[in-house]
């Protein structure tokens, strides 16, 4: 496998072959575990196991065996998604056993079916069976997520019924082996939904986010530009109940970012990782033996604004190294090279909104020698937006991504670079895009270039980040 070219430096990302959600993010006995959707065989998605890496920190994780892997009757067309608890010094992991019934027709008729498996020590895992079996009126039925609450365990999971659409159903147990229907937990009168994958929900603080992955939500404008959606809403939570106090937001605004799920850290952080990717998106990693990615973990927080904001974890600080910053940086009309390496870096930037003139400005990234390769992320002040643009990029994605820009006298970008990946926290995390990038060229480099007019930087600073592959 080629690993000198797109595998990533500090990114989770399958050694070899295909990774899509993650699944079962867990902290127990003293290490942080991640399994996801894997397909070991192949770089493109096939017979799904989960795979599965471990870490104490949450910056350097090391490959684990392959935890789950479709062998029985009622999983033996894949390991679908799920979720994880600790229970008793016991490990739990719920997933959807699923069955191809019928491939001759179109859609496929299959079946699915929630299932759990057990461990004591985190890595070898023992298969309990059948927990909950559909309900009539539904094919698409998976994702469970389960939760300790006051009284019970619940979980919620994505479903998909024949003539009422796309479902949050809720269950609940006493013991996490015997599982009782409550309710259906949530719904939409969208149209174009026809399905929820990936379900989580997260109390944070005294609010409550409902997170899941939407498909078939239609483009709007700038919103919802992405084959499929991941997002959430805010709102409160008590007795089994989820009342939305918001409407439905975009998780992260870029191109490549799918299927979050949720955990607590030792601390007591709400984390977040997503996959980086996207269903149907070009992903030139194939020729190299691998595709798929993750999202560095975010901490979520709910601000003094009542938003929800997403940053990378604190300890992702320990791979800084090479720190230069630079201060006051005027350019007008043109574009200056700041010799900047961008294969796997952290670059914050700050922006003087009331000192920049310029129709567009901003940063060339991950750029070649001669700048006729880029990535582009700059300010459009004639539609008040902060634009992701690819169309500059040789492989990936070929189009733009973007949000309104924030209000206030100052922009702040933090940006996280990596050999096939960039990820964007705008002004303290109230935003975020991530997308993948597959540069032809070995430079990486990075300028600032402005349009009609000027670009301000009052700071910029610069790190290299190390590898977590020995």
């Amino acid at each position: 496998m080629n690993i000198e070219r797109w595998y990533p430096h500090y990114h989770i990302a399958p050694e070899r072959g295909w990774l899509n959600d993650p699944n079962g993010l867990v902290y127990f006995k003293g290490q942080y575990h991640v399994f996801f959707q894997h397909h070991p065989d192949a770089p493109k998605w096939g017979l799904m196991h989960w795979g599965h890496v471990v870490s104490d920190d949450m910056v350097h994780w090391e490959p684990q065996p392959i935890a789950l892997t479709p062998s029985e009757p009622y999983d033996q067309d894949g390991c679908f998604s799920g979720s994880a608890l600790v229970k008793d010094d016991l490990l739990y992991l719920f997933y959807t056993g699923h069955v191809i019934v019928n491939d001759s027709v179109e859609p496929s008729i299959i079946r699915q079916v929630q299932c759990l498996a057990t461990s004591e020590d985190g890595i070898k895992f023992h298969k309990q069976g059948i927990i909950i079996e559909p309900p009539e009126g539904y094919m698409h039925f998976r994702d469970p997520k389960v939760w300790q609450d006051a009284k019970d365990y619940k979980m919620i999971l994505g479903a998909a019924h024949e003539s009422r659409g796309a479902e949050l159903l809720l269950y609940r147990s006493a013991d996490l082996h015997v599982w009782h229907f409550e309710r259906i937990f949530w719904q939409t009168d969208r149209t174009d939904v026809y399905m929820f994958e990936c379900p989580d929900l997260m109390l944070v603080d005294d609010h409550a986010v409902l997170m899941c992955s939407p498909q078939g939500m239609q483009a709007k404008g700038y919103d919802y530009r992405n084959l499929f959606q991941a997002g959430y809403w805010l709102g409160k939570y008590a007795a089994g109940v989820f009342t939305a106090t918001t409407d439905f937001q975009e998780f992260d605004h870029g191109h490549d970012y799918y299927a979050p799920q949720s955990f607590v850290a030792a601390d007591g952080r709400r984390i977040v990782i997503g996959w980086m990717d996207m269903w149907e998106a070009n992903m030139p990693s194939a020729a190299d033996g691998f595709a798929g990615a993750m999202t560095v973990p975010r901490e979520i927080e709910i601000n003094d604004a009542g938003l929800l904001t997403q940053n990378p974890i604190r300890e992702l600080s320990m791979l800084r190294s090479e720190p230069t910053t630079r201060t006051h940086i005027n350019l007008t009309n043109g574009m200056e090279n700041l010799y900047l390496s961008t294969k796997s870096a952290e670059i914050i930037c700050q922006i003087d909104l009331t000192q920049t003139t310029a129709d567009k400005a901003g940063l060339y990234l991950a750029a070649s020698g001669d700048f006729s390769e880029y990535a582009a992320l700059y300010i459009d002040q004639s539609c008040g937006r902060l634009f992701l643009d690819l169309s500059r990029m040789a492989s990936g994605s070929d189009d733009e991504r973007s949000i309104p820009l924030p209000m206030g006298d100052a922009l702040t970008l933090r940006i996280l670079m990596d050999a096939s990946s960039m990820e964007v926290f705008v002004n303290d995390g109230i935003a975020a895009l991530s997308s993948r990038i597959y540069p032809n060229n070995s430079t990486r480099a990075m300028a600032a270039f402005a349009n009609t007019g000027t670009l301000k930087i009052t700071k910029l600073e610069h790190s290299v980040l190390k590898s977590i592959h020995a």
